[in-house]
């Protein structure tokens, strides 16, 4: 079979007359002045990551005072979602990574409820952990065995309930 010629096909780069020229100059000032206030602040990390925590803790308590509710376990899925975004600007990429896989598993509202309660659990005892022994990324061996263990369990129930047809 004989190979044929490809033709390279160059695209043209569009975007500078889309946005009108050329594009400004990055203000270094600015970045500079962004940074220092991102240093400010990030003193309070600590505190504003137990924050959430305890937010997360609360709904915890609440499911086992009431019983995992279409109302807590929507409230559960929030707080994990806070967590998911918030883990990694506070510099703990760990508890993003936990946190996601509770999401993940919180995630589709009609199998919201279908969650096994002591994975669920898991999930928080996880997230407990590592702001207690500030385990903050998943180059940490204990990090690293949580977060595989439980993004596996997840997958396992979210496989398991998919061939259901739940």
């Amino acid at each position: 079979m004989p190979i044929e010629k490809a033709q390279i096909i160059q695209v043209p780069n569009t975007l500078r007359a889309k946005v009108g020229g050329r594009l400004g100059a990055i203000d270094a000032e600015a970045i500079a002045k962004a940074e220092a206030a991102l240093a400010d602040l990030s003193s309070q990390f600590g505190d504003w990551l137990l924050e959430e925590v305890k937010k997360l803790e609360d709904v915890q308590a609440q499911i086992k005072d009431e019983g995992y509710t279409t109302e807590n376990s929507e409230q559960l899925f929030y707080r994990a979602h806070d967590l998911k975004g918030l883990g990694t600007t506070y510099g703990y990429p760990l508890i993003t990574r936990l946190a996601g896989s509770l999401c993940k598993m919180l995630d589709e509202e009609d199998k919201r409820m279908l969650a096994p309660r002591k994975l669920v659990d898991a999930h928080l005892d996880a997230i407990r952990a590592a702001v207690r022994d500030q385990i903050k990324t998943d180059d940490n061996p204990t990090g690293k065995i949580l977060c595989e263990t439980l993004e596996s369990r997840v997958k396992e129930h979210l496989d398991a309930i998919g061939k259901s047809g739940n």
